[in-house]
């Protein structure tokens, strides 16, 4: 399938259906994408204040504020891709719904396949290559590691206390932050049996990793996804 050549994108789908949107979530997130799950506009908003989004995926139907609404809404952010879903075609709600502000319009029940290919594609139209973004050479500004790296310092002047696992990939990525590291180095750091370890322990350690840090900072760790790579410290 269609991969992003840059850096995986932060992606919100806001869908009211539970089981639903816990779907969309895990197709995007197995393939390569961070992606969050929200039921409401209003949860989006609250999200979107705290933690920047690359691409909105929203299905017209929600309760309270409209999908059409909140795309209208978001439009005024240039930066921001927007992918409408509904359960209901035609071109009449097609073409209103590309008038408010989305970039795309899929129909349910959705092809993951489409999805992935929309979601790429959109992201290429609307960020810069890594390869050709300059390097912010702050990109770390406020993340740093003490105690010879056991001890995470964040922007809001917190601590937390890593695993000796966390500690070894937070001091690798923190080594050039802005710069992806491909899986397999930080699988090899991890392990002297990298043919024994089994990939997915790698993300279930990152997202534990986030958790822990989202719930004692002020600020998300800026650790993402690289698609088809690895991890990056960035923003």
């Amino acid at each position: 399938m269609s991969q992003p050549d840059s850096l995986s994108p932060r992606i919100a789908v806001v869908e009211d259906e539970d089981e639903l949107r816990a779907l969309i979530v895990g197709e995007l997130s197995e393939r390569g994408y961070d992606a969050v799950g929200l039921a409401s506009a209003e949860a989006l908003y609250r999200h979107m204040s705290v933690q920047t989004l690359d691409i909105v995926v929203l299905d017209i139907g929600l309760p309270g504020e409209s999908g059409l609404e909140a795309a209208s809404h978001l439009r005024q952010l240039d930066s921001v891709g927007i992918i409408l879903l509904t359960g209901r075609g035609g071109r009449k709600l097609m073409a209103k719904s590309l008038a408010m502000g989305a970039d795309l319009f899929l129909t349910k029940p959705i092809d993951y396949d489409v999805l992935e290919v929309a979601v790429a594609n959109l992201y290429r139209r609307l960020a810069p290559s890594i390869n050709n973004a300059p390097l912010d050479e702050n990109v770390a500004a406020g993340w740093s590691l003490s105690d010879a790296g056991w001890t995470l310092h964040g922007p809001d002047a917190m601590t937390l206390a890593l695993s000796e696992a966390e500690r070894t990939i937070l001091a690798r990525l923190l080594e050039q932050p802005g710069v992806p590291v491909s899986r397999a180095d930080l699988i090899q750091m991890l392990t002297d049996q990298p043919w024994d370890f089994d990939p997915h322990r790698l993300d279930v350690l990152v997202h534990r990793l986030r958790g822990k840090v989202n719930s004692r900072f002020s600020r998300p760790l800026p650790l993402r996804a690289v698609r088809g790579v690895g991890y990056v410290f960035a923003p």
